[in-house]
């Protein structure tokens, strides 16, 4: 099926262009979303007058997406996450996380503008991540994953195995300086 673009569309083609794809792709997602028309000799002639204003548009779009880019390339974020003393996860990093992440750092995106093409992170490191802004437009950020210090391992009674407070641990810390201290006397 023959359809005219009216967005740049990745390996399809740029706007004007007359691309032949599956009917399926065209009914249910091309059409739909507004992003081509079908190929007819009344959409050519309607195409070619409207085409200085979806350029212009199209144009708009992209000096959008480009000024994302400018916002959010180079950015450094942190997110800390519970972690084992290995560097191990408890869980996993994905792509709404680092969204949300840029988006608490001023940015602006989308999940699914996180390319993570060796899945989610499950280890404490430094990455590298890619943003696909659209429109061949893309944006790299440094992602620090480390491990959270308030998320500190219970202490626990090897004798009976439950686990101790804190104030419990100072407590026997406290009863055994005074122990000391009375024997030294």
């Amino acid at each position: 099926m023959n359809v005219i673009l009216l967005e740049k569309v990745g390996k399809l083609g740029n706007v004007g262009d007359v691309a032949n794809v599956k009917a399926g792709y065209a009914r249910n997602y091309l059409f739909p979303t507004g992003i081509a028309i079908p190929a007819s000799k009344e959409n050519l002639a309607d195409f070619e007058g409207r085409r200085s204003e979806l350029m212009a548009a199209h144009n708009e779009k992209v000096a959008a997406a480009q000024a994302r880019a400018v916002k959010i390339n180079g950015l450094s974020l942190i997110i800390e996450v519970n972690a084992s003393e290995e560097g191990r996860l408890f869980g996993s990093v994905g792509t709404k996380e680092i969204a949300d992440a840029v988006v608490a750092a001023g940015g602006e995106t989308a999940k699914s503008e996180v390319s993570l093409p060796h899945g989610v992170i499950r280890e404490t490191g430094s990455y590298e991540i890619e943003l696909d802004l659209g429109f061949d437009v893309h944006a790299s950020i440094t992602l620090a994953v480390t491990a959270d210090a308030s998320a500190v391992a219970p202490l626990v009674n090897t004798e009976t195995g439950e686990e101790i407070g804190e104030e419990a641990v100072a407590q026997e810390q406290e009863a055994s300086q005074a122990e000391v201290t009375d024997e030294e006397e």
